[in-house]
């Protein structure tokens, strides 16, 4: 999400457009996800009947939900940082937001790590006491 919605544009943007099968298969979406994107607000492709036209715009902001996710943010703070980029043309509002969201899950991803650090040494320190039990038993213990 770092990067603004102008930043992820490609050069040659003019009036290419894609359909709902190409971004699927260029984000490894599924059609479903992209369909709820469009129902959250945050994509808004044309239509020409029944089929959804999907512009550099729609592609850019996709882009940076697909980043969004893989971060960890939720939807809805995703949609707040597009939004932001529709009402506020310095970006302002937008990387302040992104930088307090950013700092939150930082923090929040920082105490995860230590609990997973606790969580393996307790079974490493369980292991070693099952190994050597099992050992003074006589019974053979496969190492890894």
């Amino acid at each position: 999400m770092l990067n603004t919605i102008e930043q992820a544009k490609p050069a040659d943007a003019g009036a290419q457009t894609f359909t709902i099968g190409q971004l699927a298969e260029e984000f490894g979406l599924t059609l479903r996800s992209l369909r709820f994107y469009e129902d959250e607000g945050l994509i808004s492709p044309a239509r020409v009947g029944q089929t959804r036209v999907y512009d550099h715009r729609d592609r850019a902001r996709l882009k940076l939900i697909c980043r969004g996710k893989r971060l960890g943010f939720s939807i809805g703070e995703i949609k707040d940082f597009l939004d932001l980029y529709d009402t506020d043309e310095a970006q302002v509002e937008q990387m302040t937001y992104l930088l307090r969201r950013a700092r939150d899950r930082i923090v929040h991803l920082e105490q995860q790590l230590r609990d997973v650090q606790q969580t393996l040494k307790e079974l490493h320190e369980i292991d070693g006491m099952i190994v050597t039990h099992l050992h003074a038993k006589g019974v053979p213990v496969q190492t890894e």
